[in-house]
């Protein structure tokens, strides 16, 4: 974690960015006291392809059953 303080950081504001960017946490301190960490933004879009959920969502074995809250509407059709 590198700590540097406002003035410095905005003299050297493109270097800090490559190297948070690079996963170094940057805290910008003003007057002692941490104020800013500078975080790269991650991508919002992700790629989301065929099978990409793949061992995250189960089903269960039953899940085509009919379900015993409806027995009594099923009756009806």
């Amino acid at each position: 974690m590198t700590q540097i303080t406002l003035a410095e950081a905005s003299q050297n504001l493109s270097e800090l960015i490559d190297a948070a960017l690079d996963g170094e946490e940057i805290i910008i301190i003003k007057d002692n006291k941490p104020v800013v960490k500078l975080t790269p933004v991650l991508p919002v879009k992700r790629h989301l392809g065929f099978g990409s959920a793949k061992g995250i969502v189960t089903i269960s074995d039953d899940f085509d059953e009919p379900l015993e809250d409806f027995r009594e509407y099923r009756n009806h059709i």
